[in-house]
């Protein structure tokens, strides 16, 4: 499995879970009036509480010492100064340099290559002011009104997650993400739009994926017919995010407009490349700056501070003690704050894509839990949809509780209702209610002995469930960007901690080679007898009913 240095913290952590499995949070809050204080870390204008786990001191010293022993602080410097971390594809893991604000170099194959990326997103900011601006002309002279990104996976849900959050901070620039490779996506985006004033980003890599390329080509087409210009005026409304240059000019998209990055800025990382170019748009690119700079500010906490007091680094153990010590296979993240209405989402990706795997460092299979299932959505929509498994569920589900003190709205007085509801949340999480509450409540509420007996049990809440609190001052650029790292970085702790590599994704390959096959039996005037039999009955299914 491991070491041996390994191993023998992962067996007294085994050992521990026996003996504090039956300790709850309250009395843990009872035993020591000081919890909050030892087990909070303010950053900036954020507190992060992990008071409200089934954790004590002990806890902690093994978690600590499990990261010791994975050698973690000499593969977090390993990752900030370009090593090929990323080994089953001989990559560096660098999308902490596209946020680098000091004038430290960043090397990979002995270049420095932070001249390169302060160049690019100098280029890609005055790009962005002047779309923003209205300096950028369309074809026909008029000013740009509304921006399409074409992109999927990093390249759509890191910006359009964005977008959504720091939307208070947009100009008159309308922004539209589209990603899915159902033509409804793009129909419907482009429904209401006007060729001679909208933009297009084409956010790929390599110009070649296929969900992206086929939106791009849907979006060339529309263009093409509906504004009554030649091929020529493609340079005036076709921006590409790419490293494909010639692809790019072959699809008419001028040099000029052109963004480039790097192999080492994996998809799930990349809003902070060029592929953030449709935020900058939206928000600015001094606001943009401000976005990259908070998540500099946590890269510095998290490379520099101690383990005891390194908010990821403790995300990441604490996540790990459920996952493997307590059986914890889902982790809900809840934001009560409409701003962040996709973060979860974005979570999704940036957590199961990195560490949903089953193979490690030595390419051999591991025995144990490696990434959670991530979900969640917004409170309060969330207590009247999945809290009820929350609270009375038998599943162990560790939750992350994120909010804002101040709302944008200007509306306090709601923004405290909102508030007060998390932190009920939390606190009915821990507390829950037991049977001589409950009997006393219905005693007092005058019910018979036999309603009482009836409703008793299904009003017991066992409570002792663990959750973490972010709670910020007000959702800034700077803010968000610290909050994405710290999520980052957590999950590449954990990918340490579980000998993984988090930056590669074959397992969304297998899907995409199969679609190629399949795409060709449509073709195919027969009927298929390639697949399995539930393929082959479907695509014939398929084939016979489709509409010519």
């Amino acid at each position: 499995m491991f070491d041996n240095q390994k191993n023998e913290v992962w067996y007294q952590l085994e050992n521990h879970k026996i003996e504090i499995d039956k300790t709850s949070i309250k009395q843990l809050f009872k035993e020591d009036q000081y919890r909050f204080k030892k087990y909070s870390i303010s950053f900036m204008d954020t507190i992060f509480d992990f008071s409200k786990n089934i954790i004590n001191e002990q806890t902690l010293d093994l978690l600590i010492k499990l990261a010791e022993s994975s050698d973690l602080k000499s593969k977090i410097d390993a990752m900030f100064t370009g090593e090929k971390i990323n080994f089953t594809e001989k990559r560096a893991v660098l999308h902490t340099a596209l946020r680098n604000m000091s004038d430290n170099p960043v090397f990979v194959d002995g270049h420095n290559v932070m001249p390169d990326v302060k160049n690019e997103l100098e280029k890609a900011m005055s790009f962005a002011e002047s779309v923003r601006n209205g300096i950028h002309k369309g074809f026909s002279g008029k000013s740009i009104t509304d921006v399409v990104n074409i992109g999927i996976g990093g390249s759509h849900l890191g910006p359009d997650m964005v977008c959504t959050a720091l939307s208070p901070y947009s100009g008159s620039v309308s922004v539209h993400f589209v990603s899915n490779v159902d033509p409804t996506d793009i129909s419907e985006k482009l429904r209401n739009l006007i060729p001679e004033t909208t933009l297009f980003l084409i956010a790929s890599k390599t110009f070649t994926t296929q969900e992206t390329m086929s939106n791009a080509g849907k979006a060339k087409e529309w263009f093409l017919n509906n504004s009554g210009a030649g091929s020529e005026a493609i340079a005036y409304h076709f921006a590409a995010l790419s490293t494909n240059i010639y692809a790019c000019k072959s699809f008419g998209i001028a040099e000029q407009n052109i963004f480039g990055f790097w192999d080492w800025v994996g998809g799930r990382y990349s809003v902070w490349s060029v592929i953030g170019l449709s935020v900058a748009i939206s928000i600015g690119a001094d606001n943009f700056k401000k976005f990259l700079n908070g998540a500099y500010q946590m890269d510095l906490h998290f490379r520099n501070s101690d383990f005891a007091k390194n908010i990821p680094v403790l995300m990441a153990l604490i996540g790990v003690w459920y996952a493997n010590f307590w059986g914890a296979s889902t982790q809900a993240v809840i934001p009560y704050d409409q701003y962040l209405l996709k973060f979860s989402e974005f979570l999704q990706q940036l957590d199961m894509e990195s560490n949903g795997k089953r193979i490690n460092y030595s390419g051999d299979e591991v025995s144990y839990t490696t990434g959670p299932v991530i979900w969640g959505t917004i409170g309060t929509n969330s207590q009247h949809s999945f809290f009820q498994l929350l609270h009375q569920g038998t599943q162990m589900i560790p939750a992350d509780f994120i909010a804002g003190i101040n709302s944008r709205s200007g509306d306090q007085n709601q923004h405290s209702i909102l508030l007060s509801n998390f932190f009920a949340q939390t606190e009915a999480l821990m507390r829950g209610k037991n049977h001589d509450e409950v009997k006393s409540e219905l005693e007092a509420a005058g019910l018979s002995e036999n309603d009482i007996n009836l409703l008793l049990p299904h009003k017991i809440f066992p409570g002792n469930k663990p959750t973490n609190t972010i709670l910020y001052k007000e959702l800034t650029p700077e803010t968000l960007g610290m909050l994405i790292a710290i999520y980052e970085h957590k999950v590449f702790v954990q990918g340490v901690i579980w000998e993984l590599n988090s930056y590669d994704q074959w397992g969304v390959e297998l899907g995409k080679q199969l679609a190629k096959g399949i795409l060709n039996d449509f073709a195919n005037q027969g009927e298929i007898n390639s697949h399995d039999a539930s393929t082959n009955a479907l695509i014939n299914y398929y084939k016979d009913n489709m509409k010519v």
